[in-house]
């Protein structure tokens, strides 16, 4: 049944908030354990919409997915098998193309319906299919679905994504590492959760180096292993949007299990709206902090631009949006990855926020805002958590409707906004 979340704004937030394992690094990680025939332990798994249908996916894939924990899940993928395989779920969600590496390496024959996933735009696959030529991989679409057939005596030693896709990395990255031979990836995504599934992959045996210049060698081992633990790590972009969430309403938050290295430059841009922090070392084997906002006069910025790690997060663009509505100036939100990710900013318009759209990738927003409780839509995930700050922030009450999308990657959101004293509750429409 459709659910949205009913939201009584103005109240002010305190407390402490804790970040939960990434959504981006799970997904690929979970994948990659299929490239096994031994059981792998991963743990810090957010329970969130994606990652279950994942579960769901790898288990009618005839993997035994136990739960040894709240959160760590056993994959024993010894006996994989096509016959009942879920296509409608890999339909559904957008991180099935992280399959395509590990059942090339298991079946070299199989067909995959196409992905879902958010409406941000277009969103094509052929950087995948491109990279994944030069490791011997042969695609067909025909039907809704694509078609694979794998020759891994067909590889090059040096595959040069045409863009900074962070799943096409993932997904040579895990091909690669099945391959007896050193290959080399150039244009490589470098974003921590392709850094964590590095590190995942490492631990089954194969042997990658991070290069410079967005480049990493990866030398395979045919016969991968099981990894006996794996923790995900932190998700910067849950951190980040709590972190602005405290700015955006003037609140004193603390923010736990924060991996400061993986948003230097989201605090950087966060100090030139004038947001004031503490830090304080949580825990220095895993490198994690508690991040204090201390309520502070926000000023806007001449420009947020998006870009490829170590650039501003795309998915943290609709959540600086929110932020410049309450920011005092005019702020340039710029996102060129994607021509659908500003349809959050209509949304705003309704609750008052002075702002247009210039074009499919520029919003201009002149803050400080008063804002109001509307009824509004989520468009997508990352859309829905900006929407919830700006109930939040506003005056009245707000029904954030589609808030299946804001499931799909913040878990429990509602339960964990209610312990920093937010008014927000979940109906069923």
């Amino acid at each position: 049944m459709p659910q949205s979340f009913i939201i009584n704004g103005g109240k002010s937030l305190k407390g402490s908030i804790n970040v939960f394992g990434s959504k981006n690094a799970t997904t690929p990680i979970l994948s990659a354990s299929l490239l096994s025939k031994e059981p792998s332990v991963i743990s810090n798994i957010p329970l969130i919409e994606d990652v279950l249908n994942l579960l769901n996916i790898i288990e009618s894939l005839g993997a035994k997915v136990t739960w040894i924990g709240p959160k760590t899940v056993k994959i024993d993928p010894s006996d994989l098998n096509l016959k009942h395989l879920d296509q409608k779920l890999i339909k559904k969600i957008r991180s099935s193309v992280l399959l395509i590496a590990p059942l090339c390496a298991r079946f070299k024959n199989f067909q995959l319906m196409q992905p879902g996933g958010c409406l941000i735009g277009v969103r094509p696959v052929d950087t995948h299919f491109e990279a994944l030529a030069d490791l011997g991989l042969e695609t067909k679409a025909n039907n809704g679905f694509y078609h694979f057939k794998y020759n891994p005596t067909k590889t090059k030693q040096e595959v040069i994504l045409k863009e900074f896709s962070v799943t096409a990395t993932e997904n040579v990255l895990m091909l690669a590492s099945t391959l007896p031979q050193t290959t080399i990836i150039k244009i490589a995504a470098i974003e921590p959760h392709v850094l964590d599934l590095v590190s995942f992959l490492n631990k089954m045996g194969a042997k990658i180096k991070h290069l410079p210049n967005h480049s990493f060698e990866i030398t395979g081992n045919p016969n991968l292993k099981g990894v006996k633990k794996h923790d995900i790590i932190p998700d910067p972009i849950e951190a980040g949007s709590f972190i602005i969430l405290g700015v955006a309403c003037k609140s004193n938050l603390k923010v736990r299990n924060v991996r400061l290295d993986h948003l230097e430059i989201v605090f950087k841009k966060l100090k030139e709206f004038n947001a004031k922090f503490n830090f304080e070392l949580q825990d220095k084997q895993k490198k994690l902090y508690t991040v204090e906002i201390l309520p502070s006069d926000i000023k806007a910025v001449s420009k947020v631009q998006t870009l490829p790690y170590p650039g501003i997060p795309t998915d943290l663009q609709s959540i600086f949006g929110i932020l410049a509505t309450q920011a005092n100036g005019t702020t340039i939100i710029q996102d060129p990855m994607y021509e659908g990710r500003l349809k959050y900013v209509d949304e705003l318009i309704k609750m008052g926020a002075n702002a247009i759209i210039a074009d499919p990738h520029r919003a201009l927003i002149v803050g400080p805002s008063p804002l109001y409780g509307q009824e509004i839509i989520s468009y997508d995930l990352r859309a829905g958590m900006c929407l919830i700050i700006a109930a939040l922030i506003a005056k009245g009450q707000s029904k954030i409707n589609n808030i299946y999308q804001v499931d799909r990657g913040y878990e429990k959101i509602d339960e964990r906004l209610k312990l920093i004293n937010a008014d927000i509750n979940r109906v069923d429409n």
